[in-house]
């Protein structure tokens, strides 16, 4: 009787059937801290969760690199996603041919912000999960302006702007008001969520090929701050970078493991 109990005591503690099942029961810890809230792991995001950092405009200005995706669901929170594309793919191996799926997700706010992101996984719910991740994280400011007067909120792009991957060339072209997005189905909704009413595009290459084709639209509208313009002439002091005012705090909030 008294060697039953160790016995019992010892399969419990492994999980039952001969230990298959052993080291599972503390693997649950990632899901364990979604369940807890964001805990920031880097400079930045803990001044963000600190409520030193506010607007993501800071952050473009001095460039700061960002890592977390909280950062962005914390400064962007009407922040919207969009499947484009989900799409197998094959790699043959010796054991035969491997397939996995690749997504092709968009995320926008509709007032200029707009990330892309691409990425295969082996499961069609882990990749669009995995691509919305890297398209909050390549999260880009887009540029607005007019065609013609300057009356009213901006609607159009400041400048005629393109952008290549691959094959694909995509050109856009600022449009008079209420012209709308001429453009395919997959760059007109890449430009909604960006923010842009009006706009013409022309595209060559191989269009068909919907990723190279999204790639090289987003470049093309990350383009639109690298256009000088008149009214950006005047010189503007840099103000002191949020991780130099705020170093030391964020060498206080950080924990000691």
């Amino acid at each position: 009787m008294s060697q039953e109990a160790p016995q019992q005591q010892q399969q419990a503690r492994r999980g039952g059937f001969g230990g298959r099942n052993r080291g599972r029961q503390n693997k649950r810890g990632r899901r364990d801290n979604e369940e807890k809230g964001w805990l920031p792991v880097t400079k930045l995001g803990r001044l963000v969760k600190a409520g030193k950092v506010t607007s993501v405009e800071e952050i473009f200005l001095h460039s700061l690199p960002v890592k977390e995706f909280q950062i962005i669901d914390t400064l962007l929170p009407s922040l919207k996603d969009e499947v484009m594309n989900i799409k197998p793919v094959q790699k043959q191996t010796r054991a035969g041919q491997r397939t996995r799926f690749k997504a092709v997700v968009v995320v926008g706010d509709h007032d200029g912000h707009v990330g892309l992101g691409i990425k295969t996984a082996k499961e069609v719910a882990g990749a669009i999960r995995a691509g919305i991740i890297i398209a909050k994280l390549s999260v880009i400011p887009i540029r607005r302006g007019y065609w013609g007067s300057n009356l009213g909120q901006p609607h159009s792009l400041a400048t005629k702007t393109s952008g290549k991957s691959g094959s694909v060339t995509v050109r856009l072209i600022p449009a008079p008001r209420g012209s709308g997005i001429v453009a395919s189905p997959a760059v007109k909704k890449l430009l909604q969520l960006a923010g842009v009413e009006d706009v013409y595009t022309s595209s060559t290459g191989s269009t068909r090929t919907l990723e190279n084709t999204l790639k090289a639209a987003f470049v093309a509208i990350g383009n639109t701050y690298g256009f000088l313009t008149p009214d950006l002439w005047a010189k503007h002091e840099l103000p002191a970078s949020p991780m130099d005012v705020y170093a030391d705090e964020t060498v206080a909030q950080k924990k000691r493991f």
